[in-house]
C-alpha cells in the first residue's frame, strides 16, 4: 500500500459530515487510536468555531443576505458561499438560498445530476449548483479545513496525500457511486476507496468492543438498521466460522429507500401548519420551507434531551418588518412522539409490506420519496425477501441482534419501537437485543478509518463485496412480429458479492456491437439474485431486476466499416478498488480496439405502464 501518514474516514452524510483519522503505520503491540477531526466552520457572521459535526448544508447568499466579510475563513477571505452550521441557520431563514440533502439528489435518476438544479424550486435568476457540485463543496471544506489545521508545517500532510475511505449508503447503485467519486475527485481527493455505511458502522462497533466474539455466536445474523436524514438502509451480517475462529460476512442489503429524518421534518411541519391555520395564520410556500428546517432543530432536541417537554418554533414573516412579523408557536414531546412513532414506526405484522400507491400522471420532479412512510413495513419486506424468500440455498436466520445507526436512531424512543416490532416477529426463544454503539453520529466515520487499518492487517474485515448483482441488457435474435417488441435478456456481468479490485471477462459468449452510430446499453441491478454467476443469462427476469440507467457510446468504425456494422466483441468488466464499475467491449479480431461504456447521467425516461 502507498506510504501515507494518516488513514482518513469521511462520512459524507445527508445531515452531517464527519472526518476521523488514525496513524497509518503503527508499531506492533501498540493499540491504534482513532481520532475525530474538529472541523472549523462559520457558526455566526464573522465567528468561526471548530465542531465535531459539519452540517451538510450549502448556503448561496445573495448580494444583501450576509454582511461583508461575514463568511471569511482562515483559508479563504472572500468566499461566495457558506458550508456548515451558519449555512444551516441562515438558510432556514432564506430557504431558496439553501442546498440540503444533496446526497439524496445524487441517486435521483429522474434528473441530470451534473446540471445546476439546486436549490430546487429556487427562482430562475438564483444561483444554483448541481448535486455533484454541492457534494464536492462539502468535501472542499473538509479538505481545506484539514490542510489548514494539519498541514501548515508539513505540506506532505495535506488531505490529498492521505489514504481516504469515503462512505456511501449500501443501497447506492453503480451510478450514484460513480457520481460520489466524481464529487470527491473534483475536490482533489483522488486517493480514496468507497465503503458502505452500514459496514462502516459495524466496523466501529468491532473497534469499540474488543471482545466482540464473546457477544455474537456462529450462525447468528445481525441486522444493521441505519436511518439517517435522507435514507433508510438495512443490511444483514452473518457470523461464520473460518479457520477455527468467528468471521463476519455481509449477506444482504436492502433497496434504496428515500425515507428518513427529512420526511419526519416535513411531517411535523405539516402538523404545525395545520395548527396555525386553525388559529387563523396561513403560511406561504417560502415560509413553509423555513418551517420544515425549524422543525428539524426542534425534533432533534426533543428526541435527544429527555428533560425537554416542548420546544419553540419560529417562522419569519414576510415584508419589511421581519422581526415584528415573526410567527411563533411550539411543538411538544408528546406531539413528536405520537406523530413520528405512529406515522413512521407503526406496530405491524411481519406480513405487512409497504403499500403501493397509484402515481398521479403529472407530478413534480423533486426527490422521489417513498410513497409509504412506514419504516417498520419496509423492514418487514426486507426480512421477508432476504430470509423467507431467499431460495433453497438461503441460510440466513432471523436476526438475533440489531446495530442501530443514523441520526434518527439516537432517539431511545425510536430504537425501542424497532426492537419491539422485531421481537413481535421473532419466532425464536431468545429476545432480540441491541448491540451498543458509543456514538451514532460518529460511528460511520470511525468505522471507515478502522476499515483502513483492517486492510493493513490491523483489524477484522467483513467479507462482502458488491451489494448488488449487475446485468446488461442483450437484445434477442428473433424474427419481427407485429405488435410484439423484441425481447431483452439480462446478462450477469457482476455477481452479488464480487470483491472490489477484481477484473473478469466474458469470452465464451460473443456479442455483436453496433459501430458508427449511437448505441444504448441497459444496465440492471438486483439485490436478490445471489446465485447467478458471471456470464449467466436470464430470459424471464421481468419484475426481478431494476433498471439503473443506460450506458451509451458512439463507437468509432474503421474506414472500411459502414455505420451500423456489427462487430463481434467479448466483455471485460472491472470492479475497481474504489468501488466503481467499468464495462469494456473488446473486438474479437483486434483486441487493441476497446470501447468503454459510459453511464448516462441525464434524465431517464419513465417506462410506459
Amino acid at each position: 500500500m502507498k506510504d501515507v501518514k494518516y488513514i482518513v474516514g469521511i462520512d459524507l452524510g445527508t445531515t452531517h459530515c464527519v472526518l476521523s483519522y488514525t496513524e497509518a503505520v503503527i508499531e506492533e503491540g501498540v493499540e491504534p487510536h482513532i481520532l475525530i477531526f474538529q472541523i472549523p466552520q462559520i457558526v455566526a457572521p464573522g465567528e468561526i468555531k471548530s465542531q465535531t459535526l459539519l452540517p451538510s448544508f450549502l448556503f448561496l447568499p445573495g448580494e444583501h443576505d450576509v454582511p461583508k466579510g461575514a463568511l471569511s475563513l482562515p483559508w479563504s477571505t472572500e468566499p461566495d458561499l457558506a458550508v456548515g452550521e451558519f449555512a444551516r441557520q441562515r438558510g432556514a431563514e432564506i430557504p431558496n438560498r439553501l442546498v440540503s440533502s444533496s446526497k439524496s439528489w445524487l441517486c435521483h435518476s429522474g434528473v441530470d445530476r451534473t446540471k445546476p438544479i439546486l436549490p430546487w424550486e429556487s427562482p430562475p435568476d438564483s444561483r444554483r449548483v448541481s448535486p455533484v457540485e454541492a457534494s464536492s463543496y462539502l468535501l472542499y471544506h473538509l479538505r481545506d479545513a484539514w490542510n489548514h489545521e494539519m498541514a501548515q508545517e508539513d505540506p506532505e500532510l495535506i488531505l490529498e496525500n492521505q489514504e481516504i475511505y469515503l462512505t456511501v449508503p449500501a443501497s447506492f447503485d453503480a451510478v450514484a457511486r460513480e457520481l460520489t467519486v466524481k464529487a470527491a475527485e473534483s475536490s482533489g481527493l483522488k486517493n480514496l476507496t468507497l465503503l458502505e455505511e452500514p459496514q462502516a458502522a459495524f466496523y466501529s462497533w468491532i473497534e469499540s468492543q474488543k471482545g466482540w466474539r464473546k457477544i455474537v455466536k456462529k450462525g447468528e445474523s445481525i441486522l444493521v438498521c441505519d436511518v439517517g436524514g435522507g435514507t433508510t438502509d438495512f443490511s444483514l451480517i452473518q457470523v461464520e466460522e473460518e479457520d477455527g475462529s468467528l468471521a463476519l460476512k455481509r449477506v444482504a442489503v436492502g433497496s434504496h429507500i428515500l425515507l428518513g429524518g427529512d420526511n419526519m421534518d416535513l411531517t411535523l411541519a405539516y402538523a404545525i401548519r395545520a395548527k396555525l391555520e386553525k388559529e387563523g395564520t396561513k403560511l406561504d410556500a417560502w415560509q413553509f420551507r423555513g418551517l420544515a428546517h425549524s422543525c428539524r432543530v426542534a425534533k432533534e432536541r426533543l428526541l435527544t434531551d429527555p428533560d425537554l417537554e416542548k420546544e419553540p418554533v419560529s417562522i419569519l414573516g414576510r415584508g419589511s418588518s421581519l422581526i415584528k412579523g415573526t410567527i411563533r408557536t411550539e411543538i411538544t414531546r408528546q406531539e413528536v412522539s405520537t406523530t413520528l412513532l405512529e406515522g413512521f414506526l407503526p406496530l405491524c405484522d411481519n406480513g405487512d409490506h409497504p403499500e403501493k400507491k397509484s402515481k398521479i400522471g403529472i407530478r413534480e420532479m423533486g426527490l422521489p420519496y417513498e410513497a409509504d412512510p412506514g419504516i417498520s413495513r419496509h423492514l418487514a419486506y426486507f426480512l421477508h425477501q432476504q430470509i423467507n424468500s431467499g431460495g433453497s440455498s438461503s441460510t440466513v436466520p432471523f436476526p438475533s441482534s440489531v446495530l442501530f445507526n443514523g441520526g434518527v436512531m439516537k432517539s431511545d424512543m425510536m430504537r425501542e419501537r424497532i426492537l419491539k416490532v422485531l421481537n413481535q416477529w421473532n419466532t425464536g426463544e431468545a429476545e432480540i437485543h441491541e448491540l451498543y454503539s458509543e456514538d451514532l453520529e460518529l460511528s460511520v466515520a470511525r468505522g471507515a478509518a478502522y476499515y483502513g487499518l483492517a486492510r493493513r492487517g490491523r483489524g477484522i474485515r467483513i467479507k462482502g463485496g458488491t451489494a448488488h448483482s449487475y446485468y446488461i441488457g442483450i437484445e434477442s435474435t428473433m424474427p419481427a412480429v407485429p405488435g410484439i417488441p423484441t425481447p431483452m435478456k439480462a446478462l450477469c456481468i457482476v455477481p452479488f458479492g464480487q470483491e472490489e479490485g477484481t477484473e473478469s471477462e466474458i469470452r465464451k459468449r460473443e456479442f455483436g456491437l453496433v459501430v458508427g452510430e449511437p448505441a444504448v446499453f441497459h444496465l440492471f441491478a438486483s439485490n436478490l439474485h445471489k446465485e447467478e454467476q458471471l456470464g449467466e443469462i436470464s430470459e424471464d427476469w421481468s419484475g426481478a431486476l431494476e433498471e439503473v440507467t443506460t450506458m451509451e457510446a458512439q463507437l468509432k468504425p474503421t474506414s472500411e466499416e459502414e455505420g451500423g456494422t456489427l462487430i463481434p466483441v467479448w466483455l471485460d468488466i472491472k470492479l475497481t478498488e474504489i468501488g466503481s464499475l467499468e464495462l469494456w467491449c473488446v473486438a474479437r479480431d483486434d483486441e487493441t480496439r476497446r470501447w468503454k461504456l459510459e453511464f448516462n447521467l441525464r434524465e431517464r425516461e419513465e417506462k410506459e405502464v
